[in-house]
């Protein structure tokens, strides 16, 4: 790319971007568009400002080495089938690879920090959030008990299967679902608690096909979300917690969610 390269800015550029991989002639036209465009200029500073404090907060973890196993080496052979997505003690690692860590502009349907314009999908998931977790009677319309019926009945309206994590490990059980109106398609949201009272959902709906994203990292006042789109999914978890243990939440879903669908294959 130059300096007079006449394609307009697009979000490819953009998550280039953040994550410094412009040329100097694209950036600096990239860097001009944005100085006329103030609402996207801070949606970027709010990305780079995330993807720094995740880049920072990982960083020890990505230091430690690779386990012999997980070694290109080792996977090229009889696994050259199924290479591992998400390596267990590589999980950050992979994270700063695939443009800095779980907060990249790139791909995965999600929002910057409180200040920044949200993007549709994650606004329509905290908005849900919002409303019902203060619910006390009725917070799902289908409890975890009908777990098997929740699964059947949200996958049969969005027309594709459902899957519903089991997010134990990360001390989250399931309380139910819920379906919701999403424009002109329907989302499902799943509910979970734990041991305190801290509700968590999880919200999906159909979403760009093909391809997958990183993590995007968002926050409106109290109200955390993580997002991303993978194989014509797109995902929000929200809860009033920490990015740390809400990132853990996010890689549990994912992995399991994409397992599934590959186990299926």
């Amino acid at each position: 790319m130059t300096a007079s390269d006449p394609r307009p800015v697009g979000e490819d550029d953009l998550h280039a971007f953040v994550d410094g991989r412009l040329d100097p002639g694209r950036r600096d036209r990239v860097e001009a568009w944005l100085a006329a465009h103030p609402e996207a200029a801070a949606r970027v500073a709010a990305d780079r400002a995330v993807r720094e404090r995740l880049r920072a907060r990982l960083a020890p973890v990505a230091d430690e080495p690779i386990p012999a196993r997980l070694r290109i080496a080792n996977l090229a052979g009889p696994r050259r089938r199924r290479i591992p997505r998400w390596w267990p003690n590589a999980a950050a690692a992979a994270l700063l690879l695939t443009v800095g860590g779980a907060a990249g502009w790139v791909g995965r349907g999600a929002v910057p920090s409180a200040g920044a314009p949200a993007e549709p999908m994650t606004q329509a998931a905290v908005s849900a959030f919002r409303t019902y977790v203060v619910e006390a009677a009725h917070p799902v319309e289908v409890r975890a008990e009908g777990s098997t019926d929740l699964v059947r009945w949200l996958s049969a309206r969005l027309g594709r299967p459902v899957t519903v994590p089991d997010l134990r490990a990360q001390g989250f059980r399931l309380m139910g679902g819920r379906l919701l109106p999403a424009g002109d398609e329907p989302a499902a949201m799943l509910m979970y608690d734990d041991d305190r009272g801290t509700r968590l959902t999880l919200y999906s709906r159909a979403g760009p096909t093909g391809g997958r994203g990183v993590f995007r990292y968002a926050r409106a006042d109290d109200v955390a979300a993580f997002s991303w789109i993978d194989a014509g999914m797109s995902y929000v978890v929200t809860a009033r917690t920490d990015e740390a243990r809400l990132l853990r939440v996010a890689e549990a879903v994912d992995a399991q969610v994409s397992g599934k669908r590959e186990g299926a294959r």
